[in-house]
């Protein structure tokens, strides 16, 4: 072999890497690939690395600094950092464990007993994911506020006491509320594992003599074990994330969380402190990242427990005889704290001239000035304007990025696909207040001037939101046939031809159910928003926010009703489509 040889034998290799390079942008579907995977990189890494640059460094937001550790020493040795994660993970567990059994026990009773009733009560279960979670911890203090909460207000007048029983500004407060915020979430997860359980194995342990509680206690719970942890798991990172509930209990009751903390530092102090709190950032996402991969993990063992075959099956259902008023007494009950009395107190609220415990006199004084303020005042206007463009146009730029990404991991064998599926992992574990700080000091000194703008924000949902839109479009790429794509390339139509007249056809019910989960979605948000904001760019949330900070509750409540009713409309619109689609 002569140094030619050589020389040829080294330059082959790189030829054929640059002629398969080559060779790989020539598909359209490759190109398609790099640009999505280079979007959804951009849209979780940049801020996540601002994110840990922000608490690395030693100066302002926007201005150049220096590398330094301090804002971990002073963040972590503050004796009261200590005392914050602990009440963090009091408000987590307590607020994730009151959801799971209040979920499980209404998806006991609506799917597996012969309850009266427990069709209605199924579907009213989910209506509490139209409201706000801000407007339902706003309702339940006008209830339970120690000094002139409705519930307080009417046990003090009939039994003669010096102080109402109730104080929401509380730790149990905190946790009770977001509790009943987070319990249609478990619900939904519970009630699916409940319906798809095959009922053969309980009919076995009832025919070998088992009772009902043995068959319950022996057979379904331990099938049931691992939607019960992937609900709580992923809960506990929803609450500990949460800011809607601490913004309205845990400041004025002073109670310290993550996100308040997190809050005071970068909006409720002077100066402001962004380190610190892009270093309290840091550690909520670091929690986050844990308890979701432990979520998916148990999510995984829902699919290695589940039940369902090729035969059909109807759940397995108990005769509770006389006792099946109670059962739904008690789910009638759940549904009231639920959905009932919060959106009750909304609606009493928005026609009272001003807030109190309503006497004989308050029927006469009724009035729709709330609802006048709604429709005339031009702040209102700009808020609602800014969030009807973020819902359509955000939702509708997410779910065409969900369908793309959906296509490439479910329908190609491109080998760096699951690159792709472990960067839309990021933004499901992010926290809404951390990936606010991390799109600050990102967006601060960006070419492209975006911040204090609409667009960021819109950013922020599409980032944080995109896997429930991947979720909702996957679950519908599955169930159709690759014939039909390639039947259409055999007509001999192109990658973009066929994406366009039979895959997003096909897609509609997925991408359609999709679009409305984020529009309303994005239509309530608060978290982000309110780091995000600036006076031009106000959505419902913080207007909200400040307008119940100002003392304005029936205003608040008028504009939560709105802002309901409009989440009404997108829902009942979506399944016209669908029925249309369907038929």
């Amino acid at each position: 072999m002569n140094d030619r040889t050589v020389a040829i034998g080294r330059a082959l290799p790189t030829n054929g890497g640059l002629a398969r390079v080559a060779l790989f942008f020539t598909q359209p579907v490759n190109l398609i690939f790099v640009g999505v995977a280079s979007v959804i990189a951009f849209l979780a890494l940049y801020p996540s690395f601002f994110l840990l640059y922000g608490s690395l460094t030693d100066s302002p937001l926007g201005v150049p600094g220096h590398f330094t550790l301090q804002n971990y020493v002073q963040a972590y040795s503050d004796p009261t950092a200590y005392p914050l994660i602990l009440t963090s993970f009091i408000f987590g567990i307590g607020a994730s464990g009151l959801s799971v059994i209040l979920a499980l026990t209404l998806a006991w009773i609506t799917i597996r007993t012969n309850a009266p009733f427990r069709r209605l009560f199924e579907l009213v279960a989910i209506v509490p994911n139209i409201l706000p979670p801000l407007l339902i911890s706003i309702s339940w203090v006008l209830l339970l506020n120690p000094s002139n909460g409705l519930i307080n207000g009417i046990l003090v007048r009939l039994f003669g006491l010096e102080r109402g029983p109730f104080n929401i500004y509380s730790l149990p407060g905190l946790i009770f509320v977001e509790g009943l915020i987070l319990t249609p979430l478990a619900f939904l997860i519970i009630a699916a594992a409940l319906k798809s359980m095959d009922p053969s194995l309980e009919e076995s342990a009832k025919t070998l003599g088992s009772g009902e509680v043995g068959v319950a206690a022996r057979i379904t719970f331990p099938l049931m074990r691992p939607a019960i942890l992937a609900a709580g798991t992923l809960n506990f990172v929803r609450a500990v994330e949460s800011f809607d509930t601490p913004a309205i209990i845990a400041l004025p009751a002073r109670l310290e969380v993550f996100t308040t903390k997190i809050w005071r530092e970068a909006l409720g102090s002077f100066p402001t402190n962004h380190n610190l709190a892009a270093t309290y950032g840091v550690g909520i996402l670091l929690i986050a990242l844990i308890f979701v991969y432990l979520y998916r993990r148990f999510t995984s063992q829902v699919e290695s427990f589940s039940t369902v075959t090729g035969k059909g099956f109807r759940p397995h259902q108990i005769d509770l005889g006389r006792w099946r008023y109670l059962a739904s007494g008690t789910a009638l009950l759940m549904l009231t704290l639920m959905v009932i009395l919060p959106i009750l107190v909304l609606l009493l609220v928005s026609v009272l001239p001003y807030y109190h415990v309503p006497t004989w006199q308050t029927w006469q004084n009724l009035t729709l000035s709330n609802f006048r303020f709604v429709v005339e005042n031009p702040r209102v206007f700009r808020a609602f304007r800014n969030s009807m463009i973020l819902a359509i146009v955000g939702a509708t730029l997410c779910m065409g990025l969900a369908a793309l990404t959906a296509y490439i991991t479910i329908r190609t064998k491109i080998a760096a696909r699951g690159l792709l599926e472990g960067l839309v992992f990021i933004p499901w574990a992010f926290p809404g207040t951390a990936l606010a700080l991390g799109l600050l000091w990102a967006y601060v000194d960006f070419p492209i001037p975006i911040y204090g703008t609409l667009w960021i924000i819109m950013i922020a949902y599409i980032t944080r939101f995109l896997p429930y839109g991947l979720r909702a479009v996957s679950s519908t790429i599955i169930q159709i046939h690759k014939e039909l794509e390639e039947a259409s390339t055999v007509c001999g139509a192109g990658f973009f031809a066929t994406f366009r007249r039979i895959l997003v056809p096909m897609m509609r019910p997925g991408i359609m159910a999709g679009w409305i989960i984020l529009a309303t979605t994005f239509m309530r948000e608060f978290s982000a928003t309110l780091f995000l904001y600036s006076p031009g760019s106000e959505a419902l949330g913080p207007l909200l926010y400040f307008l119940y900070l100002d003392g304005m509750r029936g205003r608040v409540a008028a504009i939560g009703l709105v802002i309901s009713v409009i989440s009404v409309i997108l829902i009942a619109i979506a399944q016209r489509l669908s029925r249309w689609d369907t038929e």
